[in-house]
C-alpha cells in the first residue's frame, strides 16, 4: 500500500466522521450514505491526482508486503502439523 493510499483512506475515514458529526444520522441507511459520501469525496480526490500525476495511485501490495502474508501463512501451517 502506497503512502497516497494511506492518506486517501485516512481522508475518506475523516471525511465520513465529519459528515457523520454534522448529520447526525439515525439509522443503517443514513450511516451508509453517510459512508458513501466521504468515500466518494476520497474518491474524487484520488482520481484528481492521478490525473494530474499521469500515475495510478492503488497499488497491488499491502501495507505489509506479500512476504509477510507468505510467511505468516506457512507459520499457521507449521503450527498446526506440530498440535497433530
Amino acid at each position: 500500500m502506497t503512502n497516497q493510499e494511506l492518506v486517501l483512506n485516512m481522508l475518506a475515514e475523516l471525511l465520513t466522521t465529519d459528515i457523520s458529526k454534522a448529520r447526525n444520522p439515525q439509522n443503517f441507511a443514513e450511516h451508509a450514505d453517510i459512508a458513501r459520501r466521504g468515500g466518494t469525496i476520497a474518491k474524487e480526490a484520488r482520481e484528481k491526482l492521478e490525473a494530474e500525476t499521469g500515475k495510478k495511485v492503488v497499488s497491488p501490495s499491502n501495507a505489509l508486503g506479500n512476504d509477510h502474508l507468505i510467511e505468516t501463512k506457512a507459520s499457521v501451517f507449521d503450527e498446526d502439523e506440530e498440535s497433530k
